[in-house]
């Protein structure tokens, strides 16, 4: 009897394509919908404050601009501009100048001299140091606002077509990892005889092509993502090498030659590893490959530390290594846990001690998952409001939500695991013998009629070890729990994706902060009182002062010098400075004029910012004898 082979679309075989397909339209349907809502990516940075202030009036045109950001931002020519009302530049063009002092990050533009009165409009696009692009604009006049013709682009950097393909290259990235490195640690340290196993080998094998040409796809859409947004810019050659100039640039090109590496452990995992049949010879071999593994998944797992939101904001020593665990955790996991998936539907030979395995290096993951990823939130977040106001404690409390059902849902898998059957223990399956060719009547056929006997007959004999298999019905509670975690973990992996190019909650309350208090209006004139002492003759009295109104913009500054008698008393000398230490401003001098016997005043005093000012007074009551005080005071 000739055998027929069981046709690729018989049920037998037709449930894996199933799962397959399933998480797949998982995948491009929960990160579809995250990208949707996800707008540009927002960063680590943010624009604290600048002088002049975004709506300020000077009387006067200032020299520079300059700009304060919360973090380290990388800039280059054009990274600040400032137009005057017809939209031609006002600044010189050179490179922004670093003006950075300690924790404060500022940076500033030269103005040409003379510019006229009008609004002026201040553009600016920097990178971030998580590797995030921002940009942002504001508007300042000289003597009195005007209309301006200036017309900025309504999409932000980072955004549009090229903000979307990166991001799906970062959750490509991201997946890839997981793939290859969980695949790889789950044949290793759970199943060494999958090292054999087809399903497997493509699995990890997919896993290092995915990652390596998420990769790549990133380093050519870092230009235009980061810049102008053509897509002529993913092919300049000088955009290219300014990126490889920039720490994101240089993360990437890192991550290429790790993988390299990668691919030499593939081989060795799926070749030498896989023949090997000597007991002691294939022990020591897993310790190598354990070791070269975990060096190198560490390495790659680093690239993404260095570059992105551990690499920046505080305890960053700390956090970098700390967020090298979390991502090996979550690929031991994930990666694991999808290896597992792939195993239970498509190779028969794994069996209990294989999954049980798994379930300890999965509580495992979990564990430095859970210290990992507390720290991490502490971090980022800092504050309750934070973690419920912002869009990144937002996405935060979805992840832990996502990461909790995971568990519920494992538990069931648990379960399954402590009733499963041993595959040693499936009874082996033996061909029918009318299934068989007889060994006269092939010895008589040709070899290529006696290899395709042998080729069905292997296929007969796999369908039927599998029904069996698919029949224990603690494999198949089994299969399917595992089949729902790792649904879960597709959208999980995708909300962390969109979570790492969000700007942490911590640094967005800080940044609202500022601009509030550069923004708010005072309850109503500063009025301050300050004693003197020159130490000569008639050298004591009291000095009073009111700023009106006494928030950013012009102020009307009002001084009344008193006697020690409590009348009006006039001195050769009065100046008046005023000093924003916070922000290392000033002292911005003022010299009021004598309006009456003990009275100066000075009209169109710029306050630029809203802070703690300190007001120096400095008064000579006669050739020798002068005395400078000094008060600080909120302003604005």
């Amino acid at each position: 009897m000739t055998a027929t082979a069981p046709h690729p679309g018989a049920s037998p075989i037709r449930r894996p394509f199933t799962a397959a397909a399933l998480v797949a339209a998982l995948v491009s349907l929960v990160f579809g919908l995250l990208l949707a809502g996800a707008g540009p990516a927002s960063a680590h940075a943010a624009l604290t404050g600048s002088d002049p202030q975004d709506g300020a009036v000077v009387a006067t045109a200032p020299k520079e601009v300059t700009l304060t950001f919360s973090e380290a931002i990388a800039v280059g020519d054009g990274s600040i501009r400032v137009l005057d009302p017809s939209s031609k530049r006002a600044d010189t063009g050179a490179e922004p100048k670093d003006l950075s002092d300690g924790s404060t990050v500022r940076y500033g533009v030269e103005l040409h001299p003379g510019l006229p009165d009008g609004t002026y409009t201040v553009a600016w696009q920097a990178i971030s140091a998580d590797s995030h692009p921002i940009s942002g604009a504001f508007t300042f006049s000289i003597g009195a606002p005007s209309e301006t013709t200036v017309a900025l682009p309504s999409e932000e950097v980072g955004g549009g077509p090229f903000g979307t393909a990166y991001g799906i290259a970062r959750y490509a990235a991201y997946a890839g990892f997981t793939l290859l490195v969980g695949g790889a640690a789950f044949v290793l340290g759970c199943w060494p005889r999958g090292a054999s196993a087809r399903p497997m080998q493509r699995l990890v094998v997919q896993g290092w092509i995915t990652l390596t040409a998420a990769t790549l796809v990133m380093l050519l859409l870092r230009n235009p993502y980061t810049g102008s947004g053509k897509f002529a810019d993913a092919f300049d050659l000088d955009g290219l090498q300014a990126v490889l100039d920039t720490k994101p640039g240089a993360a990437l090109v890192s991550r290429l030659l790790l993988l390299g590496a990668a691919a030499l452990f593939i081989a060795v995992l799926f070749g030498t590893y896989a023949r090997r049949e000597d007991a002691v010879e294939k022990k020591d071999l897993t310790f190598g490959l354990a070791v070269g593994g975990a060096v190198v998944a560490a390495g790659i797992a680093a690239t993404w530390a260095m570059s992105e939101h551990a690499s920046t904001g505080i305890q960053a020593g700390i956090a970098m290594p700390v967020d090298v665990l979390h991502l090996l955790a979550v690929a031991a996991w994930l990666g694991g846990l999808v290896s597992l998936l792939v195993a239970l539907y498509r190779t028969p030979d794994i069996g209990g001690d294989a999954v049980r395995r798994f379930s300890r290096v999965a509580f495992g993951s979990v564990l430095v998952l859970a210290a990992t990823g507390i720290y991490q939130s502490w971090r980022q977040v800092g504050s309750w409001s934070a973690l419920t106001g912002t869009r990144y404690g937002q996405l935060l409390i979805l992840k832990v939500a996502l990461i909790a059902l995971l568990l519920a849902v494992a538990w069931f898998s648990r379960r399954w695991t402590g009733r499963l059957t041993d595959t040693a223990a499936v009874p082996s399956v033996e061909p029918e013998a009318s299934e068989e060719p007889d060994a006269e009547v092939a010895d008589d056929v040709a070899p290529e009629r006696a290899a395709q006997l042998a080729r069905q007959q292997a296929v007969l004999t796999a369908t039927k070890k599998k029904r069996i298999r698919d029949a224990d019905p603690e494999r198949s509670g089994l299969r399917r729990s595992v089949l729902a975690e790792a649904a879960i973990a597709v959208v999980l992996l995708a909300v962390t994706t969109v979570l790492t190019s969000t700007e942490p909650g911590r640094t967005e309350e800080e940044a609202k902060g500022a601009s509030t208090a550069a923004t708010a209006p005072a309850a109503g004139p500063v009025n301050l009182s300050m004693p003197f002492d020159t130490g000569g003759r008639d050298g004591k009295g009291t000095v009073r002062i009111d700023i009106d109104p006494g928030r950013t913009g012009s102020n009307e500054l009002h001084v009344w010098v008193d006697g020690s008698d409590g009348k009006p008393m006039d001195v050769p000398e009065l100046k008046v400075a005023l000093t924003l230490e916070a922000q290392e401003i000033g002292p911005l001098p003022v010299v009021p004029d004598r309006l009456a016997e003990g009275h100066w005043s000075a009209s169109g005093v710029q306050i630029p910012m809203a802070g703690e000012w300190k007001v120096d007074v400095t008064v000579r009551t006669s050739d020798i004898d002068q005395v400078t005080i000094d008060k600080n005071v909120k302003i604005g």
